[in-house]
C-alpha cells in the first residue's frame, strides 16, 4: 500500500524522530505549520494502512513507524523498475547514470558498489 505525498512527508519526520508526540510532529514542519486536525487525520490514515502505531502516554499518544524507511524505499524502487523500465534493472541503471548528471567520482563509487555485490554472488 502506498502513502500520499502528505503522508509520506509526515512519515519522513517519524522515521527521523523514531518516536514522537503530536506537538513534536507539528513542530518539525516549516511555517506555515499544518493544523493539529490535519496531522491527526494523516496519522489515522497511516495507522489504517499499518504504517504507524502509537502508545498511549497519559492523555497523549506517542507515535512510531511500523515500516522501516529502507523497506518502503526498496518497494518503491522495485515498483519503479517494474513499471517504467520493463522490469529491467539494466535499463534503470542506464537511465539513472545518463540522466542524473553524476560526477566521475560518483560513477566510480557506483561501480565499486556493483563490483562488491558481484563478488558476494
Amino acid at each position: 500500500m502506498a502513502l500520499s505525498n502528505s503522508e509520506e512527508q509526515l512519515m519522513q519526520i517519524l522515521w527521523k524522530k523514531k518516536r514522537a508526540f503530536m506537538k513534536d510532529l507539528i513542530e518539525a514542519y516549516e511555517d506555515p505549520k499544518p493544523a493539529a486536525t490535519t496531522i491527526a487525520t494523516l496519522l489515522k490514515r497511516m495507522q489504517d494502512k499499518k504504517f504507524v502505531d502509537y502508545k498511549q502516554k497519559g492523555r497523549s499518544r506517542e507515535y512510531f513507524p511500523l515500516v522501516r524507511k529502507k523497506d518502503y524505499f526498496s518497494r518503491h524502487v522495485n515498483g519503479l523498475i517494474k513499471n517504467f523500465f520493463n522490469d529491467s534493472a539494466s535499463q534503470f541503471a542506464s537511465f539513472f547514470t545518463q540522466e542524473t548528471n553524476l560526477s566521475k567520482e560518483e560513477l566510480e563509487d557506483l561501480k565499486s558498489i556493483i563490483d562488491r555485490e558481484i563478488k558476494k554472488k
